[in-house]
């Protein structure tokens, strides 16, 4: 029997010693590296926390004492020691539990929760919520290096630091965010590595914290060690602790960057075998900043710290110099930083996943659409999908099309995407967002000539009559699906229409749909509510137009199969279909 089979729960591991822990950390990685390989998912933050997290557990009475983990994607040692293990070492039940924290499943998780920088300030909110209720226990931050350069992270240690009260941040550096780590106050923390935490200079000193450092934060006995001594504090404490990211597996500690997540498979191939080539929209979207640069363009690439997730790998961003930031984990800052770039006469693009961009909605509405700076925003991963559901894309319609002054595309091909980041980067009047394609690249071969000067144009793709499709970007293959279906099953010919813009409507061509259309029907990859067709639906409110929308229902979705997604959503041909069907046989009956 191994330690790992004895380990139940928390209570099980206080019975255990440093050897058994230490054993114990050995197993724990084995089946979080067997695990993450088969699914995918993060690795390299995991296996930095293990040992640590075993003597949070081995010190402190969760959950009674509480830990809130920022980000939660080093949470799985937490969730194999808190009765999830079966979630790592039976095969058939590794999809069983989120890839982050979920109080659903345990009482042990405080917040479901997968953006970053959070955990300071709802920690803080649980450690003032203790005081006032005059109730006893542990509060426990724990917080990447990484999250730190996060505004609300800045944020919420602030506030903690004036708690005087119990509250520990448990600062786990392992000198990575998902990338380098950009930003001042690394310099300072490398100083305090440097000094074993013995520098004057001390940003949570400074702050108004107690101080405490542990050089190796993979030792069980150190932290234990340390988190006896801050156990139960009346003030707010930082165990600032040096790990090392990807702990266990050689290739994940050399590939820091890579093995942050992973494909499932990973492991089983070559990762120093080049790899093949293959146009995508990530490819085209770097070739194209190459060249603007190559031409003297004063371009600028920005990421949040998410740069391979849009293709900015560490080549491209080498090949850039100057001409690329990384903000760190930021959004904010992006957004404002971009419309200060672009107010002085440069070219800035932020690449941002469809769920980060939800973090910097004021910065959009304030420092970049009300200013009308001409900064170009490349919004990836937008759409619906089967992730979990604190990464979810399908939010940002709503969002970003109804900000004036910003023009929001969705290009359905690669000739689209092309001519539409050209524009963009070229114009002077609007911040411009583009809908990065998710999912299939299309290439048609066929040149776009649309001058997306002229705003809110649609293109009509194939007229017809009675029933109007407009399709946006990712749905436009499932419109000219459902047109073939409406003339193959109701000998409709209906007339099918490319929006490209979200943030604006056609009225011209709405009215125009008037004298020859029954029904019109709206297409779109995300969530309804405040979505593009429900523009539609409420410009032909005060007419005889049938307006039909189809998108997805507002809702928070985690890891359902996006064909339930779509079943449950009526987003299949047949079910379209159907439902027009349904409508023009209403008509008819009302004629």
């Amino acid at each position: 029997m191994t330690i790992l089979d004895k380990v139940n729960s928390p209570k099980d591991l206080k019975k255990l010693s440093i050897g058994e822990m230490t054993e114990l950390a050995s197993e724990m990685r084995e089946v979080i590296i067997k695990k993450v390989n088969t699914t995918g998912g993060h690795m390299g933050p995991n296996l930095g926390m293990v040992e640590a997290t075993i003597a949070m557990h081995y010190v402190f009475n969760s959950p009674v004492d509480k830990f809130v983990f920022d980000v939660a994607h080093q949470c799985y040692p937490h969730k194999i020691l808190t009765g999830r293990k079966e979630g790592f070492t039976d095969p058939s039940k590794y999809g069983k539990y989120s890839g982050f924290t979920n109080p659903s499943e345990s009482e042990h998780d405080q917040f479901l929760i997968g953006h970053t920088s959070t955990a300071a300030s709802l920690a803080t909110g649980l450690a003032k919520a203790r005081d006032l209720k005059g109730e006893k226990g542990n509060v426990v931050a724990i917080i990447g290096d990484g999250s730190l350069s996060g505004g609300e992270a800045f944020e919420g240690l602030d506030n903690a630091a004036a708690l005087g009260s119990n509250y520990i941040a448990i600062i786990n550096d392992n000198d990575m965010c998902i990338a380098e780590n950009h930003g001042g106050m690394y310099g300072n923390l490398k100083l305090l590595r440097d000094t074993k935490g013995q520098a004057e200079c001390n940003l949570f000193k400074a702050l108004g914290f107690d101080y405490y450092y542990v050089d190796n934060g993979n030792s069980i006995s150190d932290m234990i060690d340390v988190l006896n001594k801050v156990k139960d504090t009346n003030h707010p404490t930082v165990v600032h602790i040096h790990t090392i990211k990807g702990k266990g597996l050689k290739v994940a500690e050399e590939n820091r960057e890579m093995f942050h997540w992973i494909m499932p498979g990973t492991l089983d191939r070559d990762i120093n075998a080049p790899m093949p080539k293959i146009e995508n929209y990530d490819s085209i979207t770097k070739d194209f900043i190459l060249k603007k640069k190559s031409e003297g363009c004063p371009i600028l690439a920005i990421s949040p710290a998410t740069p391979g997730a849009t293709g900015f790998d560490p080549e491209f961003r080498k090949s850039l110099g100057k001409n690329y930031t990384d903000t760190g984990i930021a959004e904010e800052h992006a957004v404002a930083y971009a419309s200060g770039v672009a107010k002085a006469g440069a070219r800035p693009i932020i690449s941002v996943l469809s769920s980060f961009i939800q973090r910097t909605y004021d910065q959009m509405v304030q420092d970049l659409a009300l200013n009308n700076s001409p900064a170009v925003l490349l919004i990836n991963w937008a759409g619906l999908a089967s992730g979990d559901a604190t990464h979810v894309g399908c939010f940002d319609i709503p969002l970003i099309s109804n900000i004036p002054n910003i023009v929001y595309l969705a290009p359905t091909c690669k000739e689209e995407y092309l001519k539409m980041l050209d524009w963009a980067t070229s114009q002077n009047d609007n911040p411009v967002s583009i809908r990065v394609p998710f999912g299939e690249y299309t290439v048609t071969g066929v040149e776009d000539n649309t001058d997306y000067s002229i705003l809110n144009k649609f293109k009509v793709e194939e007229q017809g009559r009675d029933v109007a499709i407009v399709a946006v970007g990712n749905f436009f293959s499932l419109g000219k699906q459902v047109k073939e279906k409406l003339q193959r099953e109701l000998n409709i010919n209906a007339t099918l229409i490319n929006p490209k813009f979200i943030s604006g409507l056609d009225t011209e061509l709405l009215d125009s749909l008037k004298s020859n259309h029954k029904v019109v029907i709206t297409l779109e990859s995300g969530i309804l509510d405040g979505g593009f067709g429900q523009k539609i639906a409420s410009y032909y409110g005060n007419s005889d137009m049938k307006v039909l929308n189809f998108g997805a229902k507002k809702e928070f979705m985690d890891r359902i199969p996006l064909n339930e997604i779509y079943e449950k959503n009526h987003l299949t041909p047949e079910l379209i279909v159907n439902d027009v069907k349904t409508c023009l046989n209403t008509i008819s009956c009302n004629v």
